[in-house]
């Protein structure tokens, strides 16, 4: 019964927020509340609330996001110059995954990934 998930992350600024998701990651504004943003793309939709006194250093947000095609997605990002986590970098884990992550502008850590 249950159909989809929409991560709901924490933001400080919405206009970094926008720029990040909108113009790097090439999602579509969906919806904008004032404090409360919804971002899409393809078959998936990310809410944001405003949490100005957030430190990003101490947040722990990190959806897993899965792609039909992780190293298509994975090349694209690199084209548009988005930096992947110190520790992302596509790769196969032992889970049976191909993985790379990346941080957002709060420190939110997405997580993409394909089953292999």
């Amino acid at each position: 019964m249950l159909t989809h998930i929409h991560p709901r992350l924490p933001m400080r600024n919405k206009a970094a927020t926008l720029a990040f998701y909108v113009g790097q990651l090439g999602f579509t504004l969906r919806s904008d509340h004032g404090r409360y943003l919804i971002v899409s793309l393809d078959n998936i939709e990310i809410h944001f609330f405003e949490f100005s006194t957030l430190d990003p250093q101490n947040n722990y947000a990190g959806p897993y996001i899965r792609t039909s095609n992780i190293d298509k997605l994975y090349q694209s990002l690199l084209a548009k110059g988005v930096a992947m986590h110190p520790n992302g970098a596509l790769q196969l884990k032992p889970w049976g995954q191909k993985e790379f992550a990346l941080l957002d502008p709060d420190f939110n850590l997405l997580t993409f990934g394909q089953e292999i």
